[in-house]
């Protein structure tokens, strides 16, 4: 599951990446430099970075070396009312990516849990507001008013954008059954409004985009195509230890995942087996995940953690290697936001967040 990788020296450590580099350099010689007796210039072989012995980089399917995220504005920063068609991120108004999404959505519709799919008989745009994007009924014998709203193109679907979408639905008569927030990511505390909110007669939920979406050469049109795939929602459980030598630290337990069941309409409690991966943050600060616990359930005793320490032929704890087969984490102290986020990896490579208040 992992592979390691020669680490380069940095040219200005403090900057990381972004200041590239040290390279190799050899001289220049040319026949005009030996006639002359000129010192030779020192040349740069860009393609030959030194190597820093001391430590190793490790990657896997988990892990994701990226250029930095491009900039966008925020909602706050968008001008009032719709704005004409472009190419630019959905929650600026209408742009052409959108009519792709809407006809992708019409023919694949979206993908549940165990070959579940929701069928569209229509998806249409629809007029009059900004944040809901598109207005579906399902392919069934009582069809079901849909409404969409697409996240944006290069940055994750924001709790404003969901607010503001769920506002104009509240304004809409008859109210539809069901809204989807369909997004290439979601915003830790958007996906957390969608799962919380509880409103009677209406379901929401999460749609995860595929990202072959954004590239028009990799999506084949065909109706098996799996565009669009619903978010489970995960389900945690946490305890404040009461006694032992971990008495006032917290554990945390994850059961699987409650998924949306599209035949009876009503969310399902899923188990922990397809749980391919997940992660806790002990301490999140709101912005950003910063794993201090990562556990590999369907990880056989060769692969995970295992494969891990052999490629970097280090010692293995085996009763660690064990823990983190696991879904139970290990006891942990509350920081300072007393606040945990778990995120959870589905066996279809499918992610999903769920944050918890401590005590």
């Amino acid at each position: 599951m992992t592979a390691t990788f020669n680490y380069y020296e940095l040219a200005r450590r403090q900057e990381g990446v972004d200041s590239g580099f040290v390279y190799k350099a050899i001289p220049h010689v040319t026949l005009k430099g030996i006639a002359n007796n000129e010192e030779p210039e020192q040349e740069t072989l860009y393609d030959q970075p030194i190597i820093d012995r001391s430590k190793v980089r490790v990657s896997g399917p988990f892990t994701v070396e990226a250029v930095p995220a491009p900039a966008v504005k925020a909602i706050d920063d968008l001008q009032e009312g719709i704005l004409p068609a472009d190419d630019s991120i959905a929650r600026s108004g209408e742009t052409r990516r959108q009519g792709d999404w809407r006809d992708e959505l019409l023919k694949t519709g979206i993908r549940g849990k165990g070959g579940q799919r929701i069928e569209f008989s229509r998806v249409e745009p629809f007029p009059g507001t900004r944040w809901l994007h598109a207005e579906a009924e399902t392919k069934e014998d009582k069809p079901q008013r849909v409404f969409v709203s697409f996240g944006p193109e290069h940055a994750p679907l924001e709790q404003r954008q969901v607010e503001l979408a769920l506002g104009e639905v509240e304004t809409l008569r008859p109210k539809p059954k069901m809204v989807v927030f369909a997004a290439f990511q979601f915003d830790p505390e958007a996906a957390k409004d969608i799962d919380e909110t509880n409103w009677p007669g209406v379901m929401l939920l999460k749609a995860q985009m595929n990202a072959d979406l954004l590239t028009e050469d990799l999506r084949k049109k065909r109706a098996s195509n799996e565009s669009f795939w619903l978010i489970g929602q995960p389900d945690v459980e946490i305890e404040k230890i009461a006694k032992g030598a971990d008495k006032g630290k917290y554990r945390i337990s994850v059961n699987g995942f409650d998924y949306y069941n599209t035949q009876t309409g009503v969310i399902e409690s899923g188990g922990a087996d397809k749980i391919a991966m997940w992660m806790l943050d002990a301490d999140y600060d709101g912005r950003s995940l910063f794993p201090r616990q990562v556990f590999f359930p369907m990880a056989g005793e060769g692969d995970g953690w295992a494969k891990l320490a052999r490629n970097l032929k280090a010692e293995i704890d085996e009763e660690l290697i064990k823990a983190y087969w696991g879904t139970v984490s290990l006891p942990f102290e509350g920081g300072k936001h007393r606040r945990a986020a778990v995120k959870i990896i589905d066996a279809r490579g499918i992610e999903s967040l769920k944050l918890v208040g401590l005590e």
